[in-house]
């Protein structure tokens, strides 16, 4: 990695605790490396990573380009740093965001918050303005100009520093909105304004509003962040482009993002799943479900035919927000999360979790409660001395201390048997997660692999693996940095929609063919200031469609320019509907959204990962010149395995140790810096060409 010439590509994802950087360049081994995150100004951490790899060799101007995975736009939420927001509404529609469904998730608690996100805007920075567009987009009252210039200028005395345009049915014609962000422009220039016929065209005014609502919150912070660290990246001599990673698992220019910023949303786990995507690729599995295990959380995503799931709407800090995204779920259970003996004395783990600062009480930083790691260093599991490279010496007997206090002796069990217990339940938690992706869903688990990533995902792979009875577990050579390998794996990708309400039936397909070569206008623009050509360039189609009177659609691939395009969809609406719903009727649809994905071409001809991507390695168990060998033993320890009444004597090998075609049957356990796999009994572990280990039961051996 010494030498200066051009053709590194890395990616940077920002982390709680650490920012994992992966440097790659075709016919070069990636560097991999971690360094602290700076929570107060993220980019500091970015950086670091380049002055780091200065250091090594690689020099500022010889970076192609920087892939960036950030939590700034969800950190903006969670903490409340957004900007300023005032929301021009129709007039009578100033409380579309506080009235929200008008349902309660929590109707027994004796303090009520607000469950919708007033935060936002209070009321007095919520104006209506008088106008009147009918559903069919028919204007019944025109724009009274005067009323907007009356609300802005009290907006902007109020302090706004953003704006959002929310008027009624604008998703079916949007000329009012697009007046009202034209004399803002006017007459306040520095006041920027999302319209709601940009940032969500679809009907259901309160998701819209709320969307909307929150692209204007963020986009002050959003803008300001990746504008410093741009020009932060040009004074240390990177010439390369920023991009960001984007919720539905695409990369965008800094500048395209930043005016988008609503579609930063769950940015790292996101670039995690691509990861994991393209872990599967290289190893010939199209069909996954990845489980990454971090300290506080699990996120779980499923991954079909080589495809992401997309969900057209997330949850953020527990609101709705209506923007497509890599289906992640994400549940309470990680390395920190602590175990804890409820009211009727049942063991529990999560979703409290010790975090980095005190840590689990093996960390020996303050911590006094039992965590899912201190299990894992009672069990055997992990190595006191040699975790996490070397940088944190854990503390057994505090581990052992604390499970005894908190969970052995309120049960009446032995230590050890505590510690399989709270591992037993949250490999419980973790299972039923992946069923929520997968069976919830109308996906069998047992026609997937498990992709273990993150610090502790191979760990638990095995476990989660027989529970659910998958018979294939793959751990990437990296699993505690995939998220900023997908960075590098994932393509530039622009997504743009509009609503469309006409039934299927007797449609004609000309003004709809019209509306999807309007979207392809829009898509090739923003591929186009994105430096791609029209064969660098890819271009999907789907359609949101539902029952006519059902309220909730589905997504379905799109083929406009076929004959038959209209039976095709309707055809792949019932195959979604009888997968999703269990059963499928062949009643009157109808169109809710058309949407084209401009996706840049990732696959050379053979279908095979483009090489520069660079992030994963490629091939498959098993090739190499070292088939059925053994690799050289490290040392061996006792381990309690999940279903085993009492410790094993267990090979214990070092991750670098293992070579092309090596098989190492359990029990044994692979240590690296980034983490620990585990294998059982009866389970065996093959060493691809390029170091993905692929996990069998020996049942399917």
């Amino acid at each position: 990695m010494n030498e200066p010439q051009g053709g590194y590509c890395v990616g940077v994802d920002i982390g709680g605790t650490f920012t994992d950087v992966v440097c790659a360049r075709d016919g070069h081994p990636p560097l991999v490396f971690k360094v602290p995150s700076t929570p107060a100004n993220p980019g500091e951490a970015a950086l670091a990573a380049v002055e780091r790899l200065a250091a090594a060799g690689v020099r500022p101007d010889s970076l192609a380009r920087i892939a960036h995975g950030t939590t700034i736009a969800t950190n903006a939420v969670l903490e409340r740093k957004g900007g300023r927001l005032g929301i021009l509404t129709t007039e009578g529609f100033r409380d579309t965001l506080e009235i929200g469904r008008q349902m309660r998730r929590e109707m027994y608690e004796v303090r009520l918050d607000p469950q919708t996100p007033v935060f936002l805007a209070p009321r007095a920075m919520r104006l209506g303005v008088r106008e009147r567009v009918g559903p069919a987009g028919e204007v019944i009252l025109p724009l009274d100009e005067e009323s907007v210039r009356s609300a802005l200028d009290r907006l902007v005395a109020a302090g706004a520093e953003g704006g959002a345009g929310c008027l009624l049915f604008s998703f079916v014609n949007p000329e009012h909105e697009r007046r009202v962000r034209a004399i803002a422009r006017l007459e306040h220039p520095e006041l920027e304004v999302s319209l709601s016929s940009e940032v969500d065209p679809a009907f259901r005014e309160y998701e819209r509003t709320a969307v909307t609502s929150f692209d204007a919150y963020i986009k002050p912070t959003v803008r300001r962040y990746l504008a410093e660290l741009a020009g932060r990246l040009v004074d240390s001599g990177v010439r390369a482009p920023l991009q960001v990673m984007q919720s539905r698992g695409g990369l965008a220019g800094a500048t395209i993002a930043g005016n988008r910023p609503v579609r930063l949303f769950l940015s790292g786990p996101a670039a995690g799943v691509i990861g994991g995507q393209a872990t599967g690729a290289a190893s010939g599995h199209d069909d996954l479900i990845t489980l990454d295990v971090g300290g506080t959380s699990s996120d779980i995503a499923l991954v079909s035919e080589a495809k992401p799931l997309i969900r057209s709407e997330g949850v953020i800090d527990g609101f709705p927000v209506r923007v497509p995204m890599v289906d992640v779920n994400a549940i309470g259970a990680g390395g920190g999360s602590i175990a804890w003996i409820d009211d009727a004395g049942g063991l529990r783990v999560g979703p409290h979790s010790a975090a980095s600062d005190p840590g689990p009480a093996c960390y020996a930083r303050g911590g006094s409660e039992p965590t899912v790691t201190d299990a894992s260093v009672v069990l055997g599991y992990l190595d006191p001395g040699s975790f996490a490279g070397g940088a944190v010496e854990l503390d057994v007997e505090r581990a052992r201390a604390a499970i005894r206090e908190r969970i052995a002796g309120p049960l009446g069990v032995d230590t050890e048997d505590a510690a399989a217990g709270i591992h037993q339940v949250v490999n419980a938690q973790m299972a039923e997660g992946i069923r929520l992706v997968s069976v919830r869903q109308g996906f069998d688990p047992r026609e997937f692999t498990l992709v273990a990533m993150g610090g502790a995902g191979p760990l638990h792979a095995c476990a989660l693996a027989t529970d659910l009875a998958m018979s294939r577990v793959l751990v990437p050579r990296h699993p505690g940095v995939l998220s900023a390998a997908g960075l590098l794996a994932a393509p530039i990708e622009h997504e743009v929609s509009t609503a469309y309400a006409e039934p299927l039936a007797g449609l004609d397909m000309a003004p709809v063919r019209s509306i999807v070569a309007e979207l392809d206008s829009a898509g090739r623009r923003l591929t186009e200031r994105e430096g791609l050509s029209p064969d660098e360039v890819e271009v999907l189609h789907f359609a949101d469609v539902c029952h006519v009177g059902q309220g909730y659609h589905l997504e379905v691939p799109f083929e406009p320019g076929a004959d038959d395009a209209l039976e095709r969809l309707y055809a792949g609406f019932l195959e979604a509907h009888e997968r999703v719903h269990g059963h499928a009727v062949e009643a009157p649809a109808r169109f809710v959204n058309i949407r084209a994905v401009h996706r840049q071409r990732m696959l050379d001809g053979s279908g095979a990962p483009r090489p520069s991507s660079g992030a994963v390695p490629s091939g498959s168990p098993g090739t190499g010149g070292n088939e059925g060998a053994t690799p050289g033993r490290r040392e061996r320890r006792m381990v309690r395995f999940p279903d085993e009444p009492s410790p094993v004597e267990t090979l214990i090998v070092a991750r670098d140790a293992l070579l092309p075609g090596d098989r190492l049957a359990g029990p044994a356990i692979v240590e690296q810096d980034d983490t620990t796999t585990l294998i059982p009994s009866g389970w065996t572990a093959l060493t691809g060409g390029t170091g993905t280990m692929t996990l069998v039961p020996d049942a399917y051996g």
